[in-house]
């Protein structure tokens, strides 16, 4: 059983940044593709951005140049970086594992963590 922790969301001003960091537990941690998504009021749950074991990253447009995500396997932790934040980005971050050596795919997700971004 996987266990994700989310830490670092909340208020700040447009233009300001926040980091996020997603810790794991029970787990082989550097067998986990990771992922940032984010689920603001009224709407669906979206891709922010994904990391691979190998490092590999993917943004969303709407984050491209703003965001960056990263991975310390020996902490078994992953960061996102966001700076030049929007009151669009104003959402719950949640964090997101799946193994990729297990079949079928199955998903892990941290319990939240709300960043708002407001004047």
């Amino acid at each position: 059983q996987v266990q994700l922790v989310e830490s670092g969301g909340g208020l700040v001003q447009p233009g300001g940044s926040l980091r996020l960091s997603c810790e794991a537990s029970g787990t082989i941690f550097n067998v986990y593709n990771m992922g940032w998504y984010r689920q603001a009021p009224g709407k669906q749950r979206e891709l922010v951005t994904t990391i691979t074991i190998r490092g590999v990253t993917n943004y969303a447009d709407s984050v491209k140049g703003r965001f960056t995500i990263s991975r310390d396997n020996a902490k078994k932790t992953v960061y996102l970086q966001m700076n030049s934040l929007k009151p669009e980005d104003t959402a719950v971050y949640y964090c997101n594992a799946y193994s990729v050596i297990a079949v079928p795919r199955r998903d892990y997700w941290g319990q939240g963590t709300q960043v708002t971004v407001s004047s």
